[in-house]
C-alpha cells in the first residue's frame, strides 16, 4: 500500500502498441516456446517516488487455433517510468498487442517548497 502525505497525488495514463508481428512474420506470430516483448514508458513528469502502476491488455489479436497464453506486467518501476512486459509461450500465435497503463503516485505541487 502506498500512503500519500502532503504531496499532490498525480494520475497519468497511456496506451502502447507493443508489437504487430503478423505482417512480417515476427517472432510472436511465427515462433514457439517462451517469447517476450518489452516497451519502455517514460512519464512526462517524474513522480516523487515509485508510483503504483497498473497495466492491462487494451487489444490483442491472437490465433484461435492454438491455446491462448498471455502474461502482461509492469517491471522496473521508477519515478521516471517503467517497462511493460508481455510474455507468451508454447504454440500460442500473437499477431498484435496494445497495452493500456495507469500510474498513480505522489508528485511535487507548485506550492511545495524546500526547507
Amino acid at each position: 500500500m502506498q500512503q500519500f502525505s502532503h504531496s499532490a497525488v498525480a494520475v497519468t495514463q497511456g496506451s502502447v502498441m507493443m508489437f504487430s508481428a503478423f505482417e512480417d512474420g515476427g517472432i510472436m506470430w511465427s515462433g514457439s516456446g517462451p517469447r517476450i516483448e518489452r516497451s519502455k514508458v517514460v512519464f512526462s513528469r517524474p513522480f516523487i517516488s515509485r508510483p503504483v502502476v497498473h497495466v492491462s491488455l487494451g487489444m490483442w489479436d491472437i490465433d484461435g487455433a492454438q491455446n491462448q497464453r498471455a502474461d502482461i506486467s509492469a517491471e522496473n518501476i521508477e519515478a521516471t517510468g517503467f517497462e511493460i512486459v508481455f510474455r507468451t509461450w508454447g504454440d500460442t500465435r500473437v499477431a498484435r498487442v496494445r497495452a493500456e497503463w495507469l500510474a498513480i503516485g505522489a508528485m511535487r505541487h507548485e506550492d511545495d517548497f524546500d526547507l
